[in-house]
């Protein structure tokens, strides 16, 4: 039996005694051993999945098409198959409801995804031609400007050189 010296005393250890290498907890994951490890590998044939978790999880949508087909399936589905089928497509039974007051609505329509969020207005085609013809008429105001300036330090640089300038009378003829 071995003890443990605290202080000048000794105090004997209560146990079995053990040897230097053993664990006084089984290891973990130390169940019945086939030979196999219990993690896949990419020798084993089957895809190793990716550990990495999105930071933003992806909404899934279904297609028109595709929700009447899982609607079909169930309706001919028999007692514990409609638990089946949502097993294997991963749905929830809140979505086969859902599904099945929208197709009672309007077959497609019902069915089909709509966008969230705010509807976009319809504008006035009268108001989308007016607007656009005055950001034009301010384009052109503004380059009417730049024209005038332009050509009126044209005369003045006349002026100073002393280069003979058409009347104004000449310029609006031709």
């Amino acid at each position: 039996m071995k003890k443990a010296q605290v202080g000048s005393k000794a105090i004997p250890l209560v146990g079995p005694a053990r040897s230097g290498g053993e664990r006084s907890e089984p290891q973990r994951g130390a169940g019945p051993t086939s030979g196999r490890s219990s993690t896949p590998s990419p020798d084993d044939g089957q895809p190793v999945p990716d550990p990495e978790v999105p930071a933003k999880p992806i909404r899934r949508r279904h297609t028109a098409e595709y929700k009447l087909r899982i609607l079909e399936e169930a309706d001919t589905c028999g007692p514990g198959g409609i638990a089946a089928l949502l097993r294997r497509e991963g749905l929830y039974s809140s979505a086969l409801a859902a599904w099945r007051r929208q197709r009672e609505h309007g077959q497609l329509t019902g069915l089909a995804s709509r966008k969230r969020g705010r509807k976009a207005k319809t504008r006035d085609p009268l108001l989308v031609e007016n607007e656009h013809l005055r950001r034009d008429n301010e384009h052109l105001q503004k380059r009417l400007r730049q024209a005038e300036k332009i050509i009126e330090v044209q005369k003045k640089l006349c002026e100073v050189l002393g280069l003979p300038t058409v009347p104004e009378s000449e310029e609006l003829n031709g």
